[in-house]
């Protein structure tokens, strides 16, 4: 057998492999993708999640709340009591009072308040999507992204060559919204951690000395929740462009709108702050906190 038949048959080979690779990948990950990536309050509608969330402030994390309130008080009306021994200045116990009041009641309707939270940013995002589905008659969607890469990068049946530069950026588009899946999925589990710890936030910021705490919890919880609307606007913004398959600025553009879904929640943690969803080789970095 010739030298360049052997190559030939390689390259078929390498080229098969990848072909199938990418597209398991665009077959099976995207609808997962934007399941992931665009949330609502159904997040909180788990039969498992609700039991350990608590449906009344007898039993699940409310209880453990609800004991940490009794304590809180116990803990005030001690100090508070001491201070007339000590001469130390605290705060007026009228004023706390009403405060751990007012945050014990949030407390316990926590969980109605972040399903309406999670709508209205449901809401917002579904404006967009629906603001392209009425302008261009697409779909805004990760699903819908891959049929239009697909066709821009003329990738179809058995014409993927991963050595010519069509091959390559299909490729790298692919591979990066592979990694959106993870990113994604790790956003979706902190957005659920946040939602469980969410009684224990609203408590502390009855004390003054805790009230960090809520700050961080409210910043990053957001943050969080933020990204879906920046990933809809990035979206909107790829499936407003005209593309020309045979233009190569077509092919680079979504690139770098891959990019910038890639990098949306940089974006946001340079904006607002809040917890890092990037996936990273260094294991003690997966997950940091901005201050």
């Amino acid at each position: 057998m010739e030298q360049s038949q052997i190559t030939e048959i390689i390259i078929n080979t390498i080229n098969s492999i990848f072909e199938n690779l990418l597209g398991s990948i665009d077959n099976n990950l995207y609808n997962v993708l934007d399941n992931m990536t665009f949330i609502n309050s159904s997040i909180l509608h788990d039969n498992y999640f609700e039991k350990i969330f608590g449906t009344s402030t007898t039993n699940g994390i409310l209880l453990i709340a609800n004991s940490l309130f009794l304590g809180f008080l116990i803990y005030f009306a001690l100090k508070y009591l001491l201070s007339h021994f000590t001469y130390s200045q605290i705060e007026k116990p009228y004023s706390f009072v009403l405060k751990l009041i007012i945050y014990g009641i949030c407390m316990n309707f926590s969980y109605f308040i972040l399903e309406q939270i999670l709508d209205l940013n449901s809401y917002i995002t579904l404006a967009i999507v629906d603001l392209g589905d009425y302008l261009f008659n697409k779909s805004i969607c990760f699903s819908e992204l891959i049929n239009t890469i697909n066709n821009s990068i003329s990738i179809s049946g058995n014409s993927l060559n991963i050595f010519s530069l069509d091959g390559l950026l299909k490729a790298t588009l692919s591979m990066s919204l592979l990694g959106l899946v993870f990113s994604y999925s790790l956003r979706y589990i902190m957005i659920k951690i946040f939602i469980l710890i969410s009684p224990f936030a609203i408590l502390s910021a009855s004390f003054n000395q805790l009230s960090w705490f809520f700050k961080s919890w409210a910043r990053n919880l957001f943050s969080l929740l933020f990204i879906q609307i920046i990933v809809a606007i990035v979206l909107l913004i790829l499936f407003s462009m005209d593309y020309n398959s045979n233009d190569l600025f077509t092919k680079f553009a979504y690139i770098g709108g891959i990019y910038a879904l890639i990098r949306a929640n940089s974006f946001v943690r340079e904006f607002i702050g809040g917890v890092s969803t990037n996936i990273s080789q260094n294991v003690n970095s997966f997950v940091s906190f901005t201050k």
